[in-house]
């Protein structure tokens, strides 16, 4: 497997209320059951049997990679998630929530950073997603491209025949998203918040 580094920012491309472009349609081919590449840590691990929220004020990274895929949980359910990965990113008011009901009524686990304490950063950051919303900019964009050449994010790679997208560069600012899992090679989270409640108020 090869890593490259990200090309130079192209030109650039608007959406508004975008969800990184074909989000939707990278679900609905996630029947396909590809494996995953070497070096990917999302789903090396089974995904709890519900999604949870994250959101950012916004979101900026020179690379973005993005194919389908089948997240499994423990007990053997497949989940169709649309697999995002970003290089080096930077995060603004950083949210992720969950809930979960207990014989004491319904319990919010949440996690917040950034803020005023500053913007936070996570390289290698892998989101198994089940949508995205914002309004986002993209660099140059290759949509439709074999998921085997991915080369925006290093060690970031389908299999060949699916369908993946790339972008040299992204911004998206009100990100929300449901995810069934996160995971990053290097967080710095400042400002850090763990709060876990009984009907408390999720990220959105």
């Amino acid at each position: 497997m090869t890593k490259d580094s990200p090309g130079p920012p192209g030109g650039g491309t608007s959406w508004r209320k975008a969800a990184v472009i074909a989000l939707p349609a990278l679900v609905a081919v996630a029947a396909m059951g590809v494996a995953m590449a070497d070096g990917v840590l999302a789903s090396s691990f089974a995904v709890s049997g519900s999604a949870f929220q994250v959101s950012a004020g916004e979101l900026t990274s020179d690379g973005l990679a993005s194919f389908a895929q089948l997240d499994r949980s423990a007990d053997g359910t497949q989940h169709p998630a649309a697999l995002l990965g970003i290089g080096d990113a930077t995060l603004s008011d950083f949210c992720q929530s969950s809930r979960f009901t207990t014989p004491v009524g319904t319990v919010v686990f949440k996690l917040t950073a950034g803020g005023d304490a500053g913007k936070i950063t996570a390289s290698d950051l892998v989101l198994d997603g089940e949508d995205l919303v914002g309004d986002a900019h993209l660099g140059t964009v290759e949509l439709g491209r074999d998921a085997s050449t991915l080369d925006r994010v290093p060690g970031l790679r389908g299999a060949p025949g699916q369908f993946g997208l790339q972008a040299s560069q992204v911004t998206v600012s009100g990100v929300k998203s449901h995810a069934r899992s996160a995971t990053g090679g290097n967080f710095r989270l400042k400002g850090l918040k763990l709060d876990v409640s009984l009907d408390g108020k999720a990220c959105f």
